[in-house]
């Protein structure tokens, strides 16, 4: 070391690798008080916009689980409202069946038939999710329900279950129900009526079941979506945890690193930025 002390080279020398150390120091005990191994752009500006675009597929991804989810809440009221529906039907079945027996009371068998059919009636105008009719003449219940339930705006599915039950007149119901519910104590007596009752019927429990099928269908093809979106959650979520998520054993490592480097260059700063008091000596 020179007699120079108007610049003091190695003590500056040491306070750069001081503050380096400090640097290295603060971003590790930074990354471990967040947890984040990315907490600026600055420290992976590529890994930074890879896990942006990620976030934004798993939020979308999410998004359409709970799609899926009210999808299937919106089958299960279906279903259940369709299979009191077909329960009604066969008691209606029943009923005509017994009103071939010339001893039975026909007008009560053809109140009783009214009076199911009527319940026809109501579980399906009642058959409603979130305020919206599933069983009746809308716009949504004809063409389908849509949801997205995948990644893109495009991956939709339409459930168009209740297709059939509406395929009847404009009052949303197909006109069998209509001649069930006109049933009076001749109409049974008549074989022609009675032939096109059991016709009606046998309509309607068509239309049911097929909607049942179509409800059955659908909610395989949603458990499949489901399946899917939740590996491809735990994929994405597995690769922005490793561009964004910090390994703490090895931060901690880099922090305790730095504090012992940090003290032991901050001594040695003090030491060099006194050592030009040796010149001194040449004035004695």
């Amino acid at each position: 070391m020179g007699f120079r002390i108007n610049t003091n080279v190695d003590a500056l020398a040491a306070y750069n690798a001081l503050a380096k150390v400090n640097k290295e120091t603060a971003t590790a005990q930074l990354k471990l008080a967040s947890g984040k191994r990315i907490n600026s752009v600055a420290d992976d500006t590529s890994g930074f916009n890879i896990g942006k675009s990620l976030e934004g597929k798993i939020a979308v991804m999410k998004a359409a689980q709970g799609n899926v989810s009210g999808a299937k809440n919106l089958l299960s009221t279906a279903e259940g409202s369709l299979l009191s529906t077909n329960d009604l039907l066969i008691k209606i079945e029943g009923k005509l069946s017994d009103s071939t027996n010339p001893t039975a009371d026909r007008a009560a068998l053809a109140s009783d038939i009214t009076s199911l059919a009527t319940e026809v009636q109501s579980v399906l105008n009642a058959s409603k999710f979130n305020n919206t009719s599933l069983l009746t003449g809308t716009a949504d219940a004809k063409s389908g329900f849509s949801f997205q339930v995948g990644n893109a705006y495009t991956d939709k599915i339409s459930l168009d279950f209740a297709q059939s039950i509406l395929s009847g007149s404009s009052g949303g119901f197909n006109t069998s129900i209509g001649n069930l519910l006109a049933v009076t104590s001749t109409s049974v007596t008549s074989a022609a009526t009675m032939t096109t009752l059991q016709a009606n019927l046998s309509t309607l429990r068509s239309e049911v079941a097929s909607a049942l099928g179509k409800i059955g269908n659908f909610v395989q093809r949603l458990d499949i979506k489901e399946d899917t979106l939740n590996t491809s959650i735990s994929n994405a979520q597995a690769s922005f945890s490793r561009l964004f998520d910090a390994d703490m054993a090895m931060e901690q490592l880099s922090a305790t690193r730095g504090s012992i480097l940090g003290q032991a260059a901050t001594s040695m700063v003090s030491q060099l930025n006194s050592a030009p008091n040796a010149v001194l000596s040449l004035f004695r």
